[in-house]
């Protein structure tokens, strides 16, 4: 015989009731403790760490790949890299193991920001937009990914530029050399003397030169990644200490995995950025007026496969910088330093 909850609620005396809503709200505010909190600074901390140790390790072949997509074919068809190993060659010959590092200070500086961002950022939309019954829909990993490269932007347009000018800049002075001019006669130049000369000209704005590209590349790698990892990394063995978190070996190699195949997918993207970036152009270079005119004018001059210059060497960046940081990001450095139970 069923018990009429109605009928019993209706003949508890007042007290009784009171007591009873107490004890309900007691008793959901312990489960409520029992929830996983998002702890940010430990997070924060851990990103940056990871974005340091990944661009250090990767920031040769990060040159290379920006080299190679700046060079345009001249109409014989003559170009300064054949490669990616000729370009690793004539860079070192031409400017020695020191200019394989060229823009990494500033890459360096402003990546511990950018990786602490986005990778902190994605992990708290992940969070907030779990459903009540613990799951995350394909939808919504993919909503946080992207909103996690939309955060990021506000840091990686400026860096992106600096950096792509620094990286250049030995491409465009080797080009004076082989057209016949002076080395001497290109500028040398530096991120504070770019920032500097970018604020007096044009503001904080000219700091931002590209910055619809740059989301555009972002935001769908993001979309892209974010969720790739997550599930490669669930398909790996977990930790012993009963944390739930998968191995680092795991970690890693899904950080390599999803990150070339989401380099390799948004790469015509990251072909236009770094074009509308390019402040000095080399000679009879041509000048974009924005995203839809790079895209037709390199469509039209250099034919699709241009799209993805520099792709193979971006995919062999991204891979190693993306596992790398992974792999560091969930080592909890962070946690360590503050003293934090992981």
């Amino acid at each position: 015989m069923g018990v009429n909850k109605a009928y019993v609620w209706q003949h508890l005396s007042r007290w009784s009731r009171q007591q009873v809503v107490a004890a309900v709200v007691q008793d959901n505010t312990a489960m409520g403790d029992q929830q996983p909190k998002f702890k940010l600074l430990p997070k924060i901390l851990n990103g940056g760490i990871a974005g340091i140790v990944g661009v250090t390790c990767v920031f040769p072949l990060d040159l290379v790949k920006t080299r190679l997509q700046n060079q345009q074919i001249g109409p014989n068809g003559e170009r300064m890299y054949n490669s990616m190993l000729d370009c690793f060659r004539k860079t070192y010959r031409q400017e020695g193991y020191f200019g394989m590092y060229r823009g990494s200070g500033v890459n360096i500086l402003l990546i511990t920001p950018e990786k602490a961002i986005k990778l902190t950022a994605n992990d708290f939309f992940r969070h907030h937009l779990t459903t009540k019954e613990g799951k995350l829909p394909i939808q919504r990993e993919m909503m946080a990914g992207g909103l996690a490269g939309m955060c990021q932007i506000v840091v990686t347009t400026p860096m992106e530029l600096l950096k792509i000018q620094l990286q250049d800049a030995g491409r465009v002075a080797a080009q004076a050399v082989a057209t016949g001019g002076n080395a001497a006669t290109v500028p040398k130049i530096s991120a504070t003397s770019i920032t500097l000369r970018l604020l007096r000209e044009k503001g904080i704005i000219g700091l931002y030169k590209g910055t619809a590209a740059t989301m555009l590349r972002d935001v769908s790698f993001s979309v892209v990644y974010f969720p790739l990892f997550a599930h490669l990394n669930s398909l790996g063995p977990r930790k012993a200490d009963g944390s739930g978190e998968a191995v680092f070996w795991c970690s890693f190699l899904s950080g390599c995995a999803a990150g070339s195949l989401a380099a390799l997918a948004v790469n015509p993207f990251d072909v236009v950025k770094t074009r509308l970036q390019l402040l000095t152009k080399g000679s009879n270079e041509t000048q974009y007026r924005g995203i839809a005119h790079a895209i037709l004018t390199i469509l039209k001059v250099e034919g699709p496969r241009a799209f993805f210059k520099g792709g193979a060497c971006r995919m062999i960046v991204i891979a190693p910088l993306f596992g790398i940081a992974q792999m560091v990001y969930y080592f909890g450095v962070g946690e360590a330093i503050l003293g934090y139970k992981k």
